[in-house]
């Protein structure tokens, strides 16, 4: 059996549920790991939870080994007190991968439906039932966070994996693809 050459942990934060997705990727091939959620939202003192994502975090990354760390960036609400305390808990559990010297991506909510749906409008549903079948598993977590984080998993596989990202770093888009590789373009 070939040794996967990437596990990557998806994060969707929160203060009240955070969820949680590890995939293991050989080649193109993506397989779950795990997925579950965190519910700090059951800690009343504020800190005591931020202390809570991080520990989680921390050990998420001791035992899985992630070699990429993927979140889900804050969409931008109306209640300012709500953005306040989702930055915090995100804040939180990207100390706990940078403590363990792992890279930072992050992707908008938009762009991680689009990643697994097509659809950036996508409704959790939607993607909860995509994820099943990309990842071949039957059993529907009780809670929508744990597959939320499990898409940011692999929306991360899907942007490292993209013509784009294959063709070199350092490109900005297809437009800056197409200026470099004009003999690739037909």
């Amino acid at each position: 059996m070939q040794k996967p050459a990437k596990i990557i942990l998806g994060i969707d934060p929160g203060t009240i549920v955070m969820g949680y997705g590890i995939i293991s990727v050989t080649g193109h091939q993506a397989t779950l790991i795990e997925l579950g959620v965190l519910k700090p939202g059951n800690v009343k003192d504020t800190y005591k939870k931020l202390q809570l994502i991080f520990n989680t975090v921390s050990g998420l990354i001791t035992k899985y080994q992630p070699t990429d760390f993927a979140i889900e960036a804050p969409f931008f609400g109306k209640n300012v007190q709500s953005m306040l305390k989702l930055g915090r808990a995100q804040g939180v559990a990207i100390a706990a991968a940078m403590r363990h010297g792992l890279e930072v991506t992050e992707y908008s909510p938009k762009k991680v439906k689009q990643s697994i749906t097509g659809n950036g409008n996508a409704d959790k549903e939607q993607v909860m039932k995509m994820l099943k079948t990309l990842l071949s598993f039957k059993e529907s977590p009780k809670q929508y966070d744990a597959t939320d984080a499990l898409a940011v998993a692999m929306c991360h596989h899907f942007q490292s994996n993209s013509i784009v990202a294959k063709a070199g770093k350092g490109l900005s888009g297809w437009d800056d693809f197409i200026k470099k590789n004009p003999g690739r373009v037909k």
